[in-house]
């Protein structure tokens, strides 16, 4: 098993109800895996952020969804501001 650390910010935050959490995969995972796990567990509100979302995994900020997971992703929504 394979555990990754997910921290949400902003709206991320809002849908999954927490800042963080640590789900396991079956062996490494990648992006596009985070992605369905969190679907998976948030459904349509989620879903909303994740159309948006980026993701940063180590210091590289990242659509990729073949990218691995590593032991650490954030989910960065856009924010507003400048």
């Amino acid at each position: 098993m394979t555990a990754v650390s997910v921290r949400y910010f902003a709206a991320a935050a809002d849908a999954a109800g927490c800042t963080k959490e640590t789900i396991e995969f079956p062996a490494p995972a990648d992006l596009g895996q985070v992605k369905s796990a969190l679907l998976d567990r948030y459904g349509p509100d989620m879903e909303r952020v994740l159309e948006v979302a980026a993701f940063l995994v180590g210091s590289e900020l990242t659509r990729d969804l073949t990218r691995p997971a590593g032991s650490q992703v954030d989910v960065l929504p856009p924010f507003a501001g400048g």
